[in-house]
Formats: structure tokens, C-alpha cells, sequence
């Protein structure tokens, strides 16, 4: 099973990657059909990501998502998830063409990191694993959503003026819209995964929290977002600030995931 599941992997490496590609011919030659071809391929890379995951699970007896490898494919399959979402619903397939490439570069990440399935400490043998996990997956691809439309309101204006652009790029004031949303849905799940987290540290350890450099720095996530949304809701801040806002959160994210576990280790930094 762990076979199918590494041919599967590697599929949808390759599937994501042609993705990304067709998403560029697309901007390239502003051919409609690409386009329609390039979602078409990254749908199927989401369901065969999809199917990799529950072969992990399986394989594993465990909900696939205690270690860097297992995270790092999660949290490209919850980025592909959002930006697909937003596509369809928006009718914004360039977002694709922005989007491929993060997606991309986190399932890299992933084929990069040891694939041995290794036995649950018992602090992680738990219920509230999957909602804790599940919650910070979902929170890190809006979040990444968030981070992609903030680089296309911030590219909008160097781009030259054309039909088709102007056809494919959301005004200016519906992509900070479309940003606002996805950083509300990741803040509402982030928010989650905190809560969640401190139920199961308090069963786990016997304390709720213990500013663990993971738990320190989720916090300061948290914390730029809801500066955000503050600024946004009560002071009707937007446009190009806010957009550097949610690239700089976004930023969070990734130390948060990657440089925490690489540069501050703690109960946390699961291999």
C-alpha cells in the first residue's frame, strides 16, 4: 500500500507541475481552452493527492499528518482545496497561475522529507489530533489564498492594460475583497486549531499552554491576521497596505511551519 501510495505521490508531483505550466501557456498565449485544461489537471491532482492521503492513513493506522512530510503534502493539498475553490466560485482561473507554484514549491518541500511511517508518541495519541491538524490545514491554504491575491493587487498595477488581463483580473476592489474573505476563513479555522490545541496540550501535559515556540509563534500569526481584520473592520483600512499585510502574514506562516520546527525545536518539532 505504501507503494501505491509513493506512486500516487510522485503523480501528483508531476500533475501539479504540469499545472503550474499550463497556467503560464495560458497567461502566455491568453488561449481560453488552456486555462479550462490547467483547472482541469490540478482537480485531478487534488483527488489523487486526496486518494495518496488516505492510502497514508491507512498504510499508517493513523490520521496521516504528525510529521514534516506528512504535513507538508497536507498542506499542499489544503492550498490546492482553497485555490480551487476561489477559482470556481470567482471564475479566476489566473489565480491558478499564481497560485501552482506555492502549491508546487510545498509539495517540493514534501518530496524532500523522510517518508518512514514511525509510531505516535503517546502525546499524540489522541481524538483531538484530527480536529487540531485538520483545523491548521485548512487555516495555512486560505491563508495561502490570501498571500496569492495580495501578490496579484500588488503586481495589478505593473501589469500592462489588456483585454485579456482586464478580463482575468478582478478589480481592484474585488480582489481586496476576495483577500479579506480568505483571511477571514483562515483566521476563524486558525482560531480552531489554537483552541483545539490547548484542549489536547492540557490532556496531553497538563497545562494548556507552555509557550512552546510552535504555540509562541502560532500566536503571533494569529495576532498579525487579527491586526488585520481590526484594521480593516474598524478603521476600513485596505487596498495595497492590506495586501502587504497578508503577504507579511503569510510569511508568519511559513517560519511558523518550517523555521520553527528547523530553528526552535520543542514539543512540537516532529520529524
Amino acid at each position: 500500500m505504501i507503494q501505491v501510495e509513493n506512486v500516487l505521490f510522485y503523480g501528483v508531483l508531476l500533475l501539479y507541475f504540469g499545472a503550474m505550466i499550463l497556467y503560464f501557456v495560458f497567461v502566455a498565449a491568453k488561449k481560453e481552452g488552456v486555462g479550462k485544461l490547467a483547472q482541469g489537471v490540478q482537480l485531478l491532482g487534488l483527488v489523487l493527492h486526496t486518494g495518496a492521503i488516505v492510502l497514508r492513513g491507512i498504510a499508517s493506522g493513523r490520521l496521516p499528518m504528525t510529521n514534516q512530510y506528512e504535513f507538508a503534502t497536507a498542506f499542499a493539498w489544503g492550498l490546492c482545496l482553497v485555490s480551487l475553490i476561489f477559482i470556481r466560485r470567482f471564475r479566476f482561473p489566473l489565480l491558478g497561475a499564481f497560485a501552482a507554484p506555492v502549491i508546487f514549491l510545498i509539495i517540493g518541500y514534501a518530496a524532500m522529507q523522510s517518508k518512514e511511517i514511525h509510531e505516535l508518541m503517546p502525546a499524540l495519541q489522541s481524538n483531538w489530533l484530527g480536529f487540531h491538524v485538520s483545523t491548521a490545514i485548512i487555516a495555512y491554504g486560505a491563508f495561502g489564498v490570501s498571500f496569492v491575491l495580495g501578490i496579484i493587487f500588488l503586481m495589478r498595477d505593473r501589469m500592462k492594460e489588456s483585454g485579456f488581463l482586464d478580463q482575468h483580473i478582478p478589480s481592484r476592489e474585488k480582489l481586496d475583497m476576495l483577500s479579506y474573505r480568505s483571511v477571514s476563513l483562515g483566521l476563524l479555522f486558525l482560531t480552531l486549531t489554537i483552541l483545539t490545541g490547548a484542549i489536547w496540550a492540557e490532556r496531553a501535559w497538563g497545562s494548556y499552554w507552555s509557550w512552546d515556540p510552535k504555540e509562541t509563534w502560532s500566536l503571533v500569526t494569529w495576532l498579525v491576521y487579527a491586526i488585520y481584520l481590526h484594521l480593516r473592520i474598524r478603521k476600513g483600512w485596505q487596498g495595497k497596505a492590506a495586501a502587504v499585510f497578508a503577504v507579511a502574514g503569510f510569511v508568519c506562516v511559513i517560519f511558523t511551519y518550517i523555521g520553527v520546527n528547523t530553528l526552535l525545536p520543542g514539543v512540537h518539532s516532529y520529524k
